[in-house]
């Protein structure tokens, strides 16, 4: 429903997909728990800030499969292309990559969090989106965004098939469901602690993807060398 898909923390419902979506059990635990605590803060004078992350990205973000951590693991979107670059592979979009999200930089995304440390009354009782809205963009955009500027940063050659579609049910198995868009309203966090992100998505890809790039491509390099044993 377009009407949701700007989320403001005080009056947003909740969104659950259906039951035997597994996967929504990880948005109704941060449900509950946020539930507890405002409660407490209602009920007995808990004295409490919640943060509601939108998709914080940048450097030592995730984990590079097979190398800082499982071979079989799937980590988020931004460790997730970045494993395929470093290893020039085409980056799989989840069911067409259509899902729209918005990213923000993780050194924006700690001066937020660092203000309402800073400022214990206007953050006391307050949930706040910590997010960047003018970072909006399907995660196949996001994909194309990272092709670019990884070519560039590496200076390698880009691949001639970037990107290739994948199912869900492929990907992630059964169980999988997630929302088409989402978006943080910034009105609260503005208001109460005068906070505005500053990073473009090109600015924190590059930097990031900098990063990633000085940090694995020899060691992904050195991983994919080995001989596999028979």
């Amino acid at each position: 429903d377009p009407a949701y898909y700007v989320l403001k923390e005080d009056v947003s419902p909740c969104i659950f997909g259906s039951i035997e979506k597994q996967r929504w059990s990880y948005a109704c635990a941060k449900q509950l728990i946020e539930r507890l605590i405002y409660a407490e803060g209602a009920e007995n004078g808990l004295e409490f800030t919640i943060v509601r992350p939108f998709n914080w990205i940048g450097p030592r973000m995730d984990f590079i499969p097979g190398i800082d951590g499982p071979s079989e693991g799937v980590p988020r979107v931004l460790a997730c292309f970045s494993n395929n670059l470093l290893r020039r592979e085409p980056l799989k979009l989840v069911d067409g990559g259509q899902s729209q999200r918005t990213f923000v930089y993780i050194k924006d995304a700690i001066e937020a969090v660092l203000l309402m440390i800073e400022n214990p009354g206007r953050a006391n009782g307050h949930i706040f989106n910590v997010g960047n809205p003018n970072n909006e963009v399907t995660v196949r955009q996001l994909a194309e965004m990272m092709t670019k500027v990884y070519t560039k940063v590496s200076g390698e050659s880009a691949l001639e098939t970037a990107t290739i579609d994948v199912s869900s049910k492929e990907f992630y198995g059964e169980g999988y469901d997630d929302s088409d868009k989402r978006i943080p309203d910034m009105t609260i966090i503005n208001k109460q602690l005068g906070w505005n992100p500053k990073t473009s998505l090109w600015d924190l890809l590059e930097s990031t993807l900098t990063y990633q790039h000085r940090t694995y491509a020899e060691a992904i390099k050195k991983s994919m060398a080995k001989p596999t044993s028979s």
